[in-house]
This record gives C-alpha cells, structure tokens and sequence, in this order.
C-alpha cells in the first residue's frame, strides 16, 4: 500500500489547499470529514494526520470534535488553526479569546529552528520569506504537558509548539496559503521528515491506478461522458477511453451557453483528431426555452443540471444499455458547493456536477478527477499525451455563459457577451497576457443599463464587466493588473463592435471576498 496523510476537514474553505501542497510533495493524501467512521480513515493505514482550520471555537456547543483513533494511532499529527486548537484543547492545554484578532498577513520569529517542522525555514532573509497567513479569533493561552513552544508572532505568542516525543506539531498559521512562503516547505517537511513518507505520487502513478479502478468499477459496462471541451472533461474522457476505449460515448451537448466558435471546435478536436466516439446534440433551442424568465443564479444552475441530465438520458436510452455517467468534477467544485460531507462549511455556490444532480438520475457516476486540483489535472492531461491547446484552455463553468450572463437569458444577449469575450480574449492572447499574465479572463453581460453618448445622440444600452485574475490554485486569486493602454483598446473595441453596448468597466475584486465567477 502507498504511504498516505489523512487529512481531517473541520470546515475551512482552505482545507483542500492542504491537500494540494501535500500532493505537491509527491505525497498521496486524501480529505474526510472529522466524523468519517474509523474503519474508512485506518482502512488507509496513514502515515500521518492533518488537522484542519475551520469556523468554530473548541467552546462552541456541538464544535467538532477530535476523534479517539488519532490520537490512539500512535502517527504524527499535526494541527493547523482550529486544529491546533483542537489538539491544545484535548491534551489539557488552553485555548482562549484573543482580545486582538489576528486576520491576515503577519511575521513568523523561529524560536526553535533545529525543529524538524521548521528545518530549511528562511528566518534572515527579511519580512517576506518569514511572513505567514492567520485567520483565528481564539488563541492557545497555555500548552498541554510535553509540548514545547516553536514559533511566535507579536499577537501569538505560541504561533507553533510541538511535543516532540509524541509527534505532536501545531500550527496557529495557514502553511496551505500561499501567502504564507515557506508554507511549502513547512508541509513537506512534516510528511517527509516527520511521517517518514516517500515522493510516490505522480501523474503517472494517478493515471495507472486510475485506469485500474476504472476498469473495476465498469466491468463490461458503457459509459457516456458529458464532454464540454474544457479541460476536466476532455482529460477525464481520455483517461477513461485509455481504461474501457470503445466503452465510452461522448456526449457532446451545444446548449447555445458556449463560447464563439467553440462547438465547431469540440467536434473537430474530438471525433476527428482524438478519434473518441463522439455525439454532438443540438439543445439550444431547449436550453434557451427552459432557461426563459430564469434570472436567479441558483435556479440557471439547477435548470442547466436538470436539463444535462435529462439529455444525456434522453440520448443514452437511444444508444441501448448505459450504465454509467462520466464528468470531470474536480476538487474546487467540491469544495465549493460544500459537498455531501462537508456539514461544517458554508455553501459558496452549486455545481451541477456537484449538488444540482437530480435525485432520480439513473446512472452510476465514474469521476476520475474528484480529488484533483485544475493544476493537477493539467498535469495529468499533459502525461495522456492531449494537446495544449485543449490542456491550456481557459476554464470555463459547466453552466457556461448562463452565469456570465447576468439577468435575462436570451440568444442576443449571448450573442453580445460571445463577441466581447471574443476580443477580450483574442486581445490577451495578442499581447502574450492569456497565460503569463492571468490565469483565468472572461467578460460577463450585466442586467443593468447605462446612459452614454454615441455619435450625436444618447444611448441607453447595457454594460460589459471584464474579468481577469492571477491566482496558482483557484481557491485564492487576484485582480490581475492589465495595463491602461491594453483595457482602453479592450473598451474601444467592445463599444464599437459589439451592439448593444455602450460601457466597459473591469473588475478589481479579489477572492476572496469575491468569486471568480460573478455567479
């Protein structure tokens, strides 16, 4: 059995992150909620245990709890934020109030550097390096017995302690965040150095063990994939065709929510020059009239499921047995729409590969991707031999422009978001921006119009928001910083070409607070 971390998810919207730096180490680990069952976690014989942050304070009635098999294990542990607490807290130490929050940016001093936790950590090498990120209200006030102070900030005194003899570290900081810059290193060494754990989790061992257990949920069954064309999907049917080949149909459904040009595109991409069996529907017509009147983001999201669902039923039942339904979830949508078995976080949005399927849907799911991370996937794309052209493809939601879209869904205002999404894009890629300077740009339609002036005359037509981020993960991102000139162009160009539209503004929100998508 390969060596893996357990890591157990107390409700932070970080706690994927701690999984991705982990897999960055070349370490296997897997997320369950803290009330997973005992035999499910040991059935893993884990090396080590994670922590995480999450919501509550360790007084809080009904705060969850830190189960008896962790402790009883006999493997390192280690606790970041909540989980720290939680550790404190249940070996006899202190956990208090703070009476000064500590949210943000803030310097990490090493007290203990020959710590194995901290071996490697950059302390001279000015604020930067040392800065680490917190989130936390409460604070340990005290340690349990054997524990030993490690590190401190001007407002945590015991930022990190550890009782060495026991493997117990605890961390008041997020190492998972890059804004803490030795996080990395922080990880690493814990499931290195200290769980003893080996590099053996790479794109080529996911793609063999992927492909073994698909081909042992599938048996000689059929699948159908929902291909959209976007990375997740087109990595997850080349990873299943590599398993079952001729097992497979894609379904490839133009809903009229794509972007331009991108249905010719799919169809070429995949039934010509991938050679995968390959049904190409087209539901606009559908879409758009179930779609009519519908302006809450939630419920486009619901409709859209409902009706991919339907579809690919509709469209299975005609190609004879089909026993299982393939998507490209990946992590981010988990943790996003707050899944099944996450009780303790709060619900950001839906996906409806996630929480929007419909009770009565009567395939199996086959999702080869569920724990991985855009990052990894493309990785993974890449180790399948897939083109860049698909494995760098800007991501795109499974509602598609539905949620760009703001307001009232009709085929002209798609066609309007289409064309300046069009030369937002096409002008990114021009000035070499579309990869080295965002990770993610799109443009969204909004419901609301503005007075402007346009030729002689005054205009009252609707407004373009442009969107483009920086970020490595997805789950934290930034406003990327176009230049002037280069947004100017932007605007000249979607005010003259694009009708119905007479202002651009950008947008500057981070996320958090904000999302990527604007719904």
């Amino acid at each position: 059995m390969r060596d893996a971390i357990i890591i157990l998810d107390y409700g932070s919207q970080y706690s994927q992150l701690i999984a991705r730096r982990i897999r960055e180490a070349n370490v296997y680990c897997e997320l369950f909620s803290w009330r997973t069952p005992a035999e499910t976690i040991l059935s893993y014989e884990p090396k080590g245990f994670v922590l995480s942050g999450g919501p509550n304070s360790v007084y809080d009635a009904g705060a969850p709890t830190l189960p008896d098999y962790v402790l009883n294990s006999g493997v390192p542990v280690l606790g970041i934020c909540y989980g720290m607490q939680l550790l404190v807290y249940d070996l006899g130490g202190q956990v208090a109030t703070s009476l000064k929050r500590e949210y943000g940016p803030a310097m990490l001093h090493v007290d203990q550097l020959q710590s194995p936790l901290f071996q490697g950590w950059q302390q001279d090498d000015g604020d930067d390096a040392r800065q680490v990120w917190m989130s936390h209200g409460d604070k340990v006030e005290s340690l349990p017995p054997g524990f030993v102070p490690l590190a401190h900030t001007n407002n945590s005194p015991l930022a990190a302690s550890a009782d060495v003899q026991h493997q117990y570290y605890a961390v008041q900081f997020h190492p998972e965040v890059v804004h803490t810059r030795q996080g990395r290193r922080l990880l690493s060494n814990f499931v290195h150095l200290i769980c003893g754990c080996g590099s053996d989790w790479t794109p080529a061992n996911f793609i063999d063990e992927q492909v073994a257990a698909i081909r042992q949920q599938v048996g000689d069954g059929r699948v159908v994939l929902g291909l959209s064309g976007g990375v997740d999907s087109a990595v997850a049917g080349a990873l299943i065709h590599r398993a079952i080949g001729d097992q497979l149909t894609c379904i490839f459904v133009d809903h009229g929510l794509l972007r331009q040009g991108e249905a010719l595109q799919v169809v070429e991409t995949f039934d010509r020059e991938m050679g995968m069996h390959l049904l190409a529907i087209n539901a606009i017509e559908e879409y758009l009239e179930a779609l009519d009147g519908v302006t809450d983001p939630e419920q486009k999201r619901a409709v859209i499921g409902e009706k991919f669902i339907r579809i690919f039923e509709r469209e299975a039942n005609k190609l004879g047995q089909i026993d299982f339904l393939a998507q490209g979830t990946i992590y981010p949508d988990v943790i996003e729409s707050a899944g099944k078995d996450k009780k303790d976080a709060h619900v950001i949005k839906s996906h409806h590969n996630v929480g929007g399927l419909p009770d009565d849907m009567d395939f199996e799911l086959v999702e080869p991707l569920r724990l991985l991370f855009k990052d990894e996937v493309r990785r993974i794309g890449t180790a399948l031999g897939l083109p860049d052209e698909i494995i760098w493809r800007q991501p795109f939601p499974g509602p598609g422009l539905a949620i760009r879209c703001l307001g009232d869904i009709t085929w002209d205002r798609l066609e309007a978001l289409r064309k300046a999404d069009a030369i937002f894009v096409e002008e990114l890629r021009k000035a070499d921006m579309l990869r080295q300077g965002t990770q993610q740009a799109f443009a969204v339609l909004l419901p609301v119009k503005s007075v402007g002036v346009m030729g002689d005359g005054r205009s009252y037509e609707e407004v373009i928001t442009l969107r483009a981020v920086t970020t490595e993960d997805f789950m934290t991102a930034d406003w990327a910083r176009l230049p002037y000139d280069f947004l100017a162009n932007v605007r000249r160009r979607i005010v003259n070409e694009v009708q119905g539209v007479n202002r651009v503004v950008y947008d500057i929100t981070s996320k958090p607070p904000g999302t990527i998508e604007w719904e």
